[in-house]
């Protein structure tokens, strides 16, 4: 197979075949916590990605180095490092995001779908492939997380990325903005997507 073939089905495959949240299953509570709005969403999106392609990087590079009886606890404290840069970042220059996120934004280190790219890909592969892994994987989830935001916000608040669009006359469904609401918004996501792969395969086999 052609590198660059290489390089785009492993970008793509994070973004479509195996998205972390709609085809995985995996990171439901930061999902859960930082979809409430569409900006959040962004936010917390743009800095898993920025934890998940640092680490991915660093861990491909350092894979023959760390012992395996301590290759976890590595993983981890690599983890813990571009964590801890991008909190810094957030709080720098966009205080007001990185209040609203709280404890989430922290709580990236114990995050499966990074831990488990560590372990089961980057580990295991060079650091070109380890990079456009992360970036596919971290793409995949802020558009996953930008999809739920922007229909819990709107379905619960009547506004998109804080714009209110729906007149006051037209009352919010405000089940949307709490825990509830996300798990049916994502509910609903990951049944089209599956209806519609179905679909697909179903033309196929005809």
């Amino acid at each position: 197979m052609p590198k660059n073939k290489s390089l785009s089905s492993v970008f793509m495959n994070g973004i479509i075949t195996e998205n972390p949240t709609l085809r995985l299953v995996l990171g439901t509570c930061p999902t859960i916590a930082s979809t409430t709005s569409a900006v959040n969403a962004v936010g917390m999106g743009a800095a898993a990605t920025f934890v998940l392609v640092g680490s991915n990087v660093v861990i491909s590079l350092l894979r023959n180095i760390i012992p395996d009886k301590v290759r976890i606890p590595a993983f981890i404290a690599v983890i813990c490092t571009f964590v801890t840069i991008v909190q810094m970042l957030m709080q720098a220059f966009f205080d007001e995001l990185y209040q609203s996120l709280g404890v989430f934004i922290p709580l990236i280190v114990v995050n499966c779908i990074i831990l488990g790219r560590a372990e089961a890909y980057a580990n295991k592969v060079g650091p070109g492939l380890a990079l456009f892994d992360g970036l596919g994987m971290g793409l995949g989830f802020t558009v996953a997380l930008t999809l739920i935001g922007m229909i819990r916000e709107f379905l619960g608040a009547g506004s998109l990325f804080g714009r209110q669009l729906l007149p006051d006359s037209v009352p919010p469904i405000a089940i949307f903005v709490k825990a509830p609401g996300a798990f049916l918004v994502i509910a609903l996501i990951i049944a089209a997507l599956n209806a519609f792969h179905i679909a697909n395969h179903s033309t196929d086999l005809v």
